[in-house]
């Protein structure tokens, strides 16, 4: 396979992540082993998103014309991205997880709806609650004042209940 062509197949897998994605972040993944690299992608495929290790320049030139042209801002030295195909924060949480127990590697930023996030950004982003953690919360927001309701009323009938009972055995 010629060099070119090789290059050429390269842009189009990542134009093809680029089209998908939702976030895009990007690490730098010194001192991490080819374990540890596997380790990270497991874990990332498993919150439907994927981790590339990049040719900075082939990456920039597929983002060229795609929301995420912002990203070259990122991409200097050895870099990687993790592209989140699902729930926006899912990638940034494993991403920051996998590097707070290992003390390897650093997010350098983030691309989202074609705005660039700095480090810092990036990694409030992880911290943030995910989707499902989102609807969880509103759900229990919505069913709070019902279920409130149904353990007064119930509280109250208990009462009822203990007061009769009371009186039924003072009688007696």
């Amino acid at each position: 396979m010629s060099t070119k062509q090789f290059k050429n197949e390269k842009i189009e897998h990542y134009k093809k992540q680029f089209e998908n994605a939702k976030v895009a972040v990007v690490a730098d993944y010194r001192g991490l082993t080819v374990e540890e690299i596997t380790e990270l992608r497991r874990g990332l495929q498993a919150a439907q998103s994927d981790l590339t290790v990049t040719k900075n320049t082939l990456c920039k030139v597929a983002a060229k014309g795609t929301n995420f042209e912002a990203i070259s801002e990122l991409m200097t030295g050895p870099t990687a991205i993790a592209f989140g195909f699902g729930d926006e924060v899912a990638s940034a949480k494993v991403l920051a997880k996998f590097i707070k127990e290992n003390k390897k590697g650093e997010i350098l930023g983030a691309v989202l709806e074609n705005k660039v996030l700095t480090a810092d950004e990036a990694k409030k982003l992880a911290s943030m609650p995910g989707r499902e953690e989102l609807y969880a919360k509103m759900l229990g927001s919505i069913n709070s004042p019902a279920s409130g309701l149904v353990y007064s009323i119930n509280g109250v009938m208990s009462a009822l209940v203990r007061a009769i009972d009371a009186v039924a055995k003072q009688k007696a």
